[in-house]
């Protein structure tokens, strides 16, 4: 293997470490713990690991969690409901809705419910459009986990042809607008690109979030590209050929252990931000 490892997990561990000092103060200046909400509609095993996950992370983070467990039949009335009361309580700083939910749910009608200042999970339309312009908001937390990776590592993005496989609304697109406003020049790929291996290997970045398992291959990449598998699935393997692309990139995240983490550790940051914006906004009133 070629590639150099972007591990996400040691730079997540200072990021939530950070998180949990700040939370610390705001509870020994202002008595406020920063308060994580996660919904969970159905019983997706998968989501409900990851659920868990969140939560653990959150307690040694010393952010407190609420659940909200929803059963499988939850319309969109109902779910936009309960995700209203998570927004107007004052206790709750941050608000995630686990995704996939099911079938019969407008999923976007139910995003669109999280109060903006409490998307710390960055996927509502305002969110994207702050990422976007440049003006303030949450990032979505796995783009906004990347960027923090690629900055890690060093990665000069001003110049770079950064060719992003998905399109997904709280990854692929998110994605590409924060490459953009790091001056990368941003090709947005999908199932009906045409030529895609060829594309690809113009890419001096490749952002793989297709959500098909080794769906990039190595043959596809140029010799030294960057290479974020953005990807999980079954078998804790990403969207790219990992030992494939080892031989061909100079840097790429492994799966697990690359992006994974550092989603968590912006999501408990965001959180802890969105704790401060509301204790500072109440201490400007009084």
């Amino acid at each position: 293997m070629s590639a150099e490892l972007m591990i996400g997990t040691d730079l997540a561990a200072e990021l939530v470490a950070k998180a949990a000092e700040r939370a610390s103060a705001l509870r020994e200046q202002y008595g406020v713990q920063p308060c994580l909400a996660t919904v969970l509609v159905g019983d997706d095993p998968a989501s409900a690991t990851y659920v868990r996950m969140k939560q653990n992370r959150s307690k040694k983070a010393g952010i407190a969690s609420r659940s909200v467990v929803l059963p499988a039949s939850t319309t969109t009335d109902e779910l936009v409901a309960e995700i209203t009361k998570l927004s107007e309580d004052p206790a709750v700083h941050g608000i995630l809705l686990q995704h996939p939910v099911p079938a019969q749910i407008d999923e976007r009608a139910a995003f669109e419910a999280i109060d903006p200042a409490k998307d710390v999970d960055g996927v509502t339309m305002r969110s994207f459009a702050a990422m976007a312009f440049g003006d303030p908001g949450f990032r979505s937390a796995t783009p906004g986990g990347i960027m923090r990776l690629l900055a890690a590592y060093d990665v000069p993005l001003e110049g770079a042809h950064a060719v992003v496989i998905g399109r997904s609304p709280i990854l692929g697109k998110p994605a590409g607008m924060l490459l953009l406003a790091s001056n990368a020049t941003v090709t947005y790929a999908h199932s009906r690109t045409r030529d895609l291996p060829e594309l690809v290997r113009t890419a001096d970045v490749v952002i793989a979030a297709v959500g098909k398992a080794n769906f990039v291959r190595g043959d596809w990449l140029k010799p030294g590209a960057v290479v974020v598998d953005a990807g999980y699935n079954e078998g804790n393997v990403g969207d790219v050929h990992f030992a494939e692309a080892s031989e061909v990139a100079s840097l790429i995240t492994p799966v697990p252990g690359g992006v994974g983490p550092m989603t968590i550790a912006l999501l408990l940051e965001q959180t802890v931000d969105a704790a401060e914006t509301a204790v500072h906004s109440l201490t400007t009133l009084n």
